[in-house]
């Protein structure tokens, strides 16, 4: 069970002196970059669908009627 302890204590030692955590505006800055990424993503999957004729109503639940409504807005 020594073991065990000195992992814990060795793991709350790193973790509390040696990693170096990001500000605030950081963690902020980067949530934007990921989120702006998604959507881009979700744009291109979104384009190649309509391009290469993927038919709306295959589609199922919540995400489906989203994605049907976005094909008759844009499609």
């Amino acid at each position: 069970m020594s073991k065990f302890g000195e992992y814990v204590k060795s793991s709350y030692d790193e973790l509390v002196h040696k990693v170096s955590w990001p500000t605030f505006k950081e963690l902020q800055s980067s949530a934007v970059v990921v989120a702006v990424a998604a959507v881009i993503l979700a744009l291109i999957v979104l384009v190649m669908d309509v391009v290469f004729g993927v038919q709306p109503w295959t589609w199922k639940g919540i995400l489906g009627y989203l994605y049907h409504l976005l094909i008759s807005l844009f499609g």
